[in-house]
């Protein structure tokens, strides 16, 4: 397992620990985007292959043997489309904090019971 894994995992533990033990809405969507990123780093590692190059076929690369020297690019494909959707999510609970801090003037998530059970 790689450094890069280890790292990313350790970011998913953390933006979860964020999100279930915080009760500012800012911190809980902080912790969002720290787990998210490291979701994407976990991506990345399984993704990479030692000793191979992008995926980018040109005179360093021939065609026939970009089998055996490039990396998959699916991996990095679906990294970088998870973090324009990662962004548009962020954004998009940004944008509910503020409206439900014109409305409550509290950003404490404990101060929301109308919609609790």
């Amino acid at each position: 397992m790689s450094y890069i894994s280890v790292l990313g995992f350790i970011l998913v533990f953390i933006g979860f620990w964020g999100m279930l033990t915080q009760k500012n809405i800012i911190k809980i969507i902080i912790g969002f985007s720290i787990a998210d990123t490291g979701i994407h780093l976990i991506i990345v590692a399984i993704g990479y292959i030692k000793d191979r190059t992008a995926p980018i076929l040109d005179a360093a690369v021939s065609t026939g043997d970009a089998l055996n020297k490039v990396v998959d690019p699916i991996p990095s494909a679906l990294v970088l489309t998870a973090i324009v959707i990662g962004l548009a999510v962020t954004a998009l609970m940004l944008t509910y904090a503020i409206q439900m801090y014109k409305h409550k003037r509290s950003l404490d998530i404990s101060d929301y019971e109308e919609l609790k059970w």
